[in-house]
C-alpha cells in the first residue's frame, strides 16, 4: 500500500533535520580536524577567567585625558571586541586608563584591535625610495662599496618652500631640510616611536610602508578615516569577477570624503610616477601606495597589501568604528582568574537538568504516552543547540557565560510551550469527533499559528535586548534568539512529523487511556457523521470532570448562547439523541 501524504510529508521533514544536524556536525568536525574548533564550548570570563590588559594613554608633558575621552575610547573599543564575536568582553576605565578584560589568552591580532590608534590618512606622495634588504634605510652604497648612513641633516638649510604650493602635490614643499632629513630618516628606528595622533595633518610627513620596503615624503592629508561611513574586507577579483586570493579592505565614504577622494585622483590621475600615487596611511605607516589610474568618483577605494584574513577584517573593524581618540599603550597584561569558576557553572547545569526533569515529569503526567513526544523533541532541540554554540564559538567568537546558560535553561520552558499548545489543539480536534489522523493535521493548522506568533514576540525581544544590551546581557539574549529559531525548527521538522506518523499507528489509534488520547476521558465519544452522545459507560465522576472541561473549554460567546437556550444551563442538551440511535 502507498504511503499517504501525510506519511511521505513526515518523512521527508524528519530527513531535512536529519541532514542539518549531519551537516552542522560535519562543519564542526572539520573546523577540529583543519580549523581552531572544538567539541566543547569556549566559556567566557566569569567561568574561565582570561586576560587583563591595561591601557594608559600617550600624553605629552602636562598634558591631560577628559572623561570624554575616556568614554569615546572604552565605546570603541568594545565595539571592535564585539566585532569579532559575543566574548562578553569587560571594558571599563580606571583612573586615566582603560581595563580590557578578555576571556582566554589574546593573539597578537585581538591586541592590535584593542589598542591601534587606527587613525587613517589618505595622502599625496611626493618622493619615495624604494630600500635594499638587509641595509638600513638611512644609508647609501659609498664608492668603496660600503654601506655609509646619511649625515645628520645641516639646521641651517632652507626648509620653507621658495614659493607658496598650490595644491599637496606641489613638489615645493620638499625643502633642503626636508629631503635631508628624509634622506637619513631610519625606518626601523622609528617604526614604534610614530605617534597618528600628533602627526601634523597640514604639513608633509617623512614615514615607511609596513614592510620596509618604500621610503616616503607624503604631501598634506587631503582625506581623513572620519570621512569614512563604513568598511569591509573581502578577497580581490579581477575585472573579470576572478578570485585573486588576496584579501583587500574597502573603505566607503561619507558624501564629504567622496567629493575630496574624486578630486584628489583626478589631480593624481594626470602626474607622473609617483606623484600619481596617493598612500593610505593607518597609524603613521604605509599600508598601501597604489597609483590612481582613474578618478574614483563612487567613494569606494580599494586597500590592498600584505593582508591575511585576521589582518584585513581586523582593520576593517578598525576603520568602521573609527580612530580613538588618544594613543594608548599597553602598561600590564595580567592573567585573571574566572570570577565565578566551576562551583557556579555546576550549580546552573544542575538548575538546568532540575528543571528538564520537572517539565519531563509533567508532560508525562499530563500527557501519559504522548509525553514521549516531548521528550524526544526537546532530546531534539539540546541536540541541535549544543552543534550551533559550538559553531558559534569556532566562527563568531561567541563564549558561554552563566547569562548565557541561564538563557538555555529559560529556553526549556519556552521549547515545551510549543509543544503543549500542538498538543492541546489535537485533544480539541478529537473532542469534536475528528479522528486521531484528521485532528493531528487540523491541530496543526491552528496550533502552528499560535506557535509563529509567540515565537515572533519572544525572538523580537531577544534582539532588541541583544542590540541594546552590553557585556553579559547579550549573552542571554544571543542565546535565547537562537534556542527560539531552534524551537520552530524542532517542532516544524521534528514534533509535527513525529506525530503524523504515530497518528498512523495501531497504538495511538485505539485511544486507550494509557496513550494521553482517550476520547472519553476528553468529553465526547464520536458516532459518526459529526454526531455524538454523552459517553454512557463512563463514571458519573468522571463525566461530570469531563462536562466541566468541555464548557471550560467554550467561548464567552457559547456561553451566552448556551444560556439563552437553556435558561441559564452553561451546557445544551436538547439536541442530543436520547434513544442512543443516529439521526
Amino acid at each position: 500500500m502507498a504511503k499517504s501524504t501525510p506519511v511521505k510529508k513526515a518523512w521527508r521533514s524528519l530527513t531535512w533535520l536529519g541532514v542539518i544536524l549531519i551537516g552542522l556536525f560535519a562543519i564542526n568536525a572539520a573546523g577540529v580536524l583543519w580549523g581552531n574548533s572544538s567539541w566543547a564550548p569556549k566559556l567566557a570570563l566569569d567561568l574561565e577567567g582570561g586576560t587583563q590588559i591595561i591601557l594608559a594613554p600617550k600624553l605629552e608633558s602636562g598634558q591631560t585625558v577628559s572623561n570624554e575621552q575616556l568614554n569615546q575610547a572604552v565605546a570603541i573599543i568594545r565595539q571592535r571586541v564585539d566585532a569579532s564575536g559575543v566574548s562578553e568582553a569587560e571594558i571599563t576605565t580606571q583612573g586615566q586608563n582603560v581595563v580590557v578584560s578578555i576571556p582566554g589568552t589574546p593573539d597578537e591580532a585581538t591586541l592590535n584591535r584593542i589598542e591601534s590608534s587606527a587613525k587613517l590618512e589618505f595622502r599625496p606622495v611626493l618622493t619615495s625610495q624604494q630600500l635594499t634588504p638587509g641595509q638600513p634605510s638611512n644609508t647609501f652604497i659609498g664608492e668603496d662599496g660600503a654601506s655609509t648612513p646619511y649625515p645628520t641633516p645641516d639646521p641651517g638649510l632652507e626648509s620653507t618652500p621658495t614659493a607658496s604650493p598650490t595644491n599637496a602635490s606641489d613638489l615645493s614643499q620638499v625643502t633642503p631640510a626636508l629631503y635631508a632629513a628624509f634622506q637619513a630618516y631610519d625606518c626601523a628606528a622609528n617604526a614604534d616611536s610614530l605617534d597618528a595622533t600628533a602627526a601634523p595633518a597640514a604639513d608633509p610627513l617623512i614615514t615607511c610602508d609596513v614592510d620596509g620596503t618604500f621610503k616616503y615624503v607624503l604631501g598634506p592629508v587631503e582625506v581623513s578615516g572620519e570621512d569614512l561611513s563604513d568598511a569591509s574586507a573581502g578577497i580581490k577579483t579581477t575585472s573579470s569577477g576572478a578570485s585573486t586570493g588576496e584579501w583587500a579592505v574597502y573603505p566607503v565614504f561619507n558624501e564629504k570624503g567622496t567629493a575630496l577622494f574624486a578630486d584628489v585622483t583626478g589631480r593624481l590621475t594626470s602626474l607622473q610616477s609617483p606623484q600619481n600615487q596617493f598612500a593610505i596611511v593607518l597609524d603613521g605607516n604605509v599600508i598601501s601606495a597604489p597609483q590612481s589610474l582613474a578618478v574614483i568618483s563612487d567613494g569606494k577605494p580599494e586597500i590592498s597589501g600584505s593582508f591575511t584574513e585576521e589582518s584585513a577584517k581586523t582593520l576593517a573593524d578598525q576603520l568602521k568604528f573609527g580612530a580613538l581618540p588618544i594613543s594608548f599603550v599597553v602598561q600590564s597584561q595580567d592573567t585573571i582568574s574566572a570570577t565565578l569558576g566551576s562551583t557556579q557553572l555546576e550549580s546552573g547545569l544542575i538548575a538546568g537538568l532540575i528543571g528538564l526533569i520537572l517539565v519531563v515529569i509533567y508532560t508525562l503526567f499530563q500527557y501519559r504516552l504522548l509525553g514521549t513526544v516531548t521528550i524526544a523533541s526537546l532530546v531534539a532541540a539540546a541536540v541541535l543547540t549544543y552543534v550551533v554554540i559550538l559553531l558559534m564559538s569556532w566562527r563568531q567568537g561567541f563564549r558561554l557565560s552563566l547569562a548565557g546558560i541561564a538563557g538555555l535553561i529559560v529556553a526549556i520552558g519556552f521549547t515545551a510551550d510549543s509543544f503543549i499548545v500542538y498538543f492541546e489543539r489535537i485533544k480539541d480536534e478529537l473532542r469534536d469527533g475528528r479522528g486521531l489522523e484528521s485532528a493531528v493535521e487540523a491541530g496543526w493548522k491552528r496550533a502552528k499559528r499560535t506557535i509563529y506568533a509567540a515565537k515572533g514576540v519572544n525572538l523580537l525581544s531577544a534582539v532588541v535586548l541583544y542590540v541594546l544590551a552590553i557585556g553579559n546581557v547579550r549573552g542571554f539574549a544571543l542565546t535565547l534568539g537562537v534556542t527560539t529559531i531552534i524551537d520552530v525548527i524542532v517542532v516544524l521538522l521534528f514534533t509535527h512529523p513525529m506525530m503524523q506518523l504515530l497518528g498512523q499507528t495501531k497504538l495511538f489509534n485505539s485511544g486507550k487511556p494509557f496513550t494521553g488520547l482517550d476520547p472519553s476521558a476528553l468529553g465526547a465519544i464520536y458516532r459518526g457523521r459529526a454526531e455524538f452522545r454523552k459517553p454512557v459507560s463512563v463514571p458519573g465522576a468522571k463525566a461530570a470532570s469531563s462536562s466541566r472541561e468541555a464548557a471550560k473549554r467554550q467561548t464567552i460567546a457559547e456561553r451566552k448562547q448556551a444560556a439563552l437556550v437553556g435558561g441559564g444551563s452553561d451546557t445544551r442538551t436538547d439536541d442530543l439523541p436520547t434513544d442512543g440511535k443516529d439521526s
